[in-house]
């Protein structure tokens, strides 16, 4: 017989040239681990998302010709030739199942052998036409149903990879891999793919509703810590505040006009250069008094730090001696470029390892000296990809391998980093923002933004579907720059309409941030900037071409701030639309922190897909264009130019009411609702009460 039992936790079954082991692994769950072999290759451990656990004891029957493992409410059958499935447990009902692609192969565990010991790996699954897949972290191409996507795993801006599925079939998978690859969700079959992997490794989950699925698989990757109350508020933000004295000066601006501010955000070129992690004395005298003059205002300062480091940084000479930093595989040791305060023009960057623990702790005590000395215990992990140019992983080795195998992983650990530093220096509640996240990133108190996205219509009707699939990954703190990060001209009337239905979504989002780099008539413009971000620096080969008047490049960081983008800096209509929005959000922070808390205990995001709340009700299930904010509030956005109404679909099993004028709507059908430019279409559920109107009856500001 094929298989063994080593302990009351596992099932083992050796092939003649493959192992597989079947553990429990959580309630509810089994954790799959497969090699070409004999043995199984050392698993992530604490560097991965499942939180190490002694495994959860199961129930084994071996019989004659296959072998079943049960754990609460799910099974896993196993046949002589090691073929699986996977089953519900009170019933037998077959959740997924492996099928091979062809009768004489590859199998449906395909294994090819790379010269550095490694393997590409394949793992196939059948397919059901009317299967409905959730998840994969945070995309752009629109959708929330995922089945028949291509979707590549590989981090990039804009691009976080989360490998879990939420299946309406009642489970969940993770994909256990931090290797570049793919997951193909065809009709025709169900294939993960990684590029470079030492084993095969997956955990699977059943539940009886997605919301119960989400509470397993959080609890399993670890859940998001409670949300600093502060962070539950308003963030201020753009690209860039040159000086201490720019950010007091909005801060009290924002104070002296009576409206809320709970975070503001000092973006990338406050230090010397990139990697000295600390303030620039000369422009940033005093960070200390800074922190504390926002504190005695009610507002947290969030500072960004990179994970990149100049060749004029303090730090470059001691990183290199010790071999903190990530080491290239194609001749120059720079894996990436951007532009900043010195020298001129493009500039090449090195990467600290963040999978290096001495490099996480170098990085820990520099955070310290520089940033938590002085008050400041937020932080914004830009680039956190890492933002590799060109984006090819296979340049960059690891300490714990080749970026091929390991560049998914980066922005875990990296948030580690972090997070480690911050508790070993006392702060109890985390709170980091990142571009990039990996599966239970969220238990390092990690918030992730949709990244660099377009001022555009078509960006923002996106963010919602990216929004939900990133809930339903278990990134629970998530929102997007309202405006888009790319451009706007601040007084355009069609960008004003569009920031303020942005800011509109923004206020009934997990984050509220209003970022981006706008146009400015005497500032240098984004498409001058983005012109220069598609230019390698003047040493790259490709550029060996052109005449050295061609490759000067003269921008640096110092100067250089985008146009106005705080709330008064768009006309006074938009003013006293956007004022109301804030005060709006204040009025919910009550209810906002109650769901933050939700999603701290069972895993449950604030920002919610209408089939989270109604599962049984089978219009929800492919609706990307509105969602539920906590259980009792609808919010369905206008992503429409020039709309004023709007259809909306409200679930069955409730009853609803229009939240500004109290109309009552039955559930179950579609309504067409009107949408004045200073409303967004909201519906309280059956009888709750929220204040979305103020106690004056006026929602726009008066400040």
């Amino acid at each position: 017989m094929p298989f063994s039992q080593p302990d009351t936790v596992s099932l083992t079954w050796n092939g003649p040239h493959e192992i597989l082991r079947i553990e429990g692994w959580g309630e509810d769950a089994l954790r799959i681990r497969t090699a070409p072999g004999r043995s199984l290759p050392e698993p992530l451990g604490p560097d991965g998302a499942l939180i190490a656990r002694a495994g959860s004891p199961v129930s084994i029957e071996i019989g004659a010709d296959r072998a079943i493992v049960r754990n609460g409410a799910i099974a896993a059958e196993i046949d002589l030739d090691g073929a699986l499935r996977f089953l519900a447990a009170d019933d037998g009902r077959v959740l997924l199942a492996e099928e091979p692609r062809h009768f004489v192969g590859p199998l449906a565990r395909h294994y090819e052998p790379r010269a550095d010991g490694r393997h590409r790996i394949e793992a196939s699954f059948a397919a059901d036409d009317e299967e409905r897949l959730y998840g994969l972290g945070q995309q752009q191409h629109g959708r929330l149903d995922l089945k028949g996507c291509v979707i590549d795993l590989v981090q990039r801006n804009t691009h976080v990879v989360v490998p879990f599925l939420l299946s309406s079939r009642g489970y969940g998978f993770l994909w256990h891999d931090p290797s570049v690859g793919r997951v193909e969700l065809g009709r025709n079959g169900t294939r993960w793919v990684a590029e470079a992997s030492a084993g095969m490794d997956y955990w699977i989950v059943a539940g009886s509703t997605p919301a119960t699925i989400l509470e397993r698989y959080t609890g399993a990757t670890g859940r998001v810590p409670m949300m600093p109350d502060r962070a539950v508020g308003f963030w201020q933000s753009k690209l860039r505040y040159r000086s201490q004295a720019e950010v007091l000066a909005v801060a009290r601006e924002h104070v002296g006009r009576g409206l809320p501010l709970g975070v503001i955000v000092v973006d990338a070129g406050h230090w010397p250069v990139m990697g000295d992690w600390r303030f620039d004395p000369e422009r940033w005298p005093d960070p200390g008094a800074m922190a504390r003059e926002l504190d005695a205002l009610g507002v947290d300062v969030m500072v960004s730090v990179w994970p990149t480091v100049n060749d004029l940084s303090e730090n470059l000479a001691e990183l290199q001696a010790r071999g903190l930093l990530a080491r290239t595989t194609r001749g120059d040791p720079h894996p990436t470029w951007l532009f900043d305060n010195r020298p001129d023009g493009p500039v090449r960057l090195h990467l600290y390892d963040a999978t290096d623990p001495a490099a996480r702790a170098f990085l820990g005590d520099r955070l310290r000296d520089g940033y938590l000395r002085r008050g400041i215990r937020r932080f914004w992990l830009d680039a956190n990809e890492p933002e590799i140019k060109p984006l090819e992983p296979d340049r960059v080795e690891y300490h714990l391998g080749p970026g091929l195998a390991l560049h998914n992983l980066y922005p875990h650990l990296h948030a580690r980093a972090v997070h480690d530093a911050l508790v070993e220096a006392g702060v109890t509640d985390v709170l980091t923002l990142g571009r990039s996240a990996w599966a239970g990133s969220q238990r390092y108190g990690a918030a992730v933004w949709s990244g660099d996205v377009d001022s555009s219509w078509e960006a923002l009707r996106a963010q919602v579907p990216a929004g939900l699939n990133a809930g339903l990954s278990g990134i629970a703190w998530w929102g997007s720059d309202i405006g888009g990060f790319k451009g706007g001209d601040a007084a355009d009337p069609g960008f004003r309409e569009l920031l303020i239905r942005w800011f509109q979504f923004g206020t009934l989002c997990p984050l509220f941030r209003l970022h981006g780099l706008r146009r400015s008539e005497d500032e240098f413009v984004f498409d001058d900037l983005a012109d220069l971000a598609e230019t390698p620096p003047a040493s790259d080969p490709a550029r060996s071409g052109e005449s050295p008047e061609a490759r000067r490049r003269p921008f640096n960081l110092v100067d250089f701030t985008g146009g106005p983008n705080e709330v008064w800096s768009f006309g006074d209509e938009a003013y006293q639309i956007l004022g109301g929005f804030l005060q709006l959000r204040e009025r919910l922070r009550p209810y906002l922190l109650a769901q933050m808390r939700a999603a701290h205990e069972c895993g449950l995001p604030p920002m919610r897909a209408l089939f989270l709340e109604f599962p049984s009700d089978p219009a929800t299930h492919d609706i990307r264009d509105a969602y539920m904010l906590g259980p009792d509030l609808l919010v369905a956005p206008i992503l429409q130019p020039g709309a004023t109404e709007r259809e909306v679909y409200l679930p069955a099993g409730a009853e609803w009411r229009e939240a500004w004028t109290g109309a009552e709507l039955p559930g179950g059908g579609t309504s067409i609702v009107t949408a004045p430019l200073e409303r967004i279409p909201l519906f309280l559920r059956d009888d709750a009460r929220l204040p979305i109107v103020a106690a004056n009856g006026q929602h726009r500001s008066r400040a």
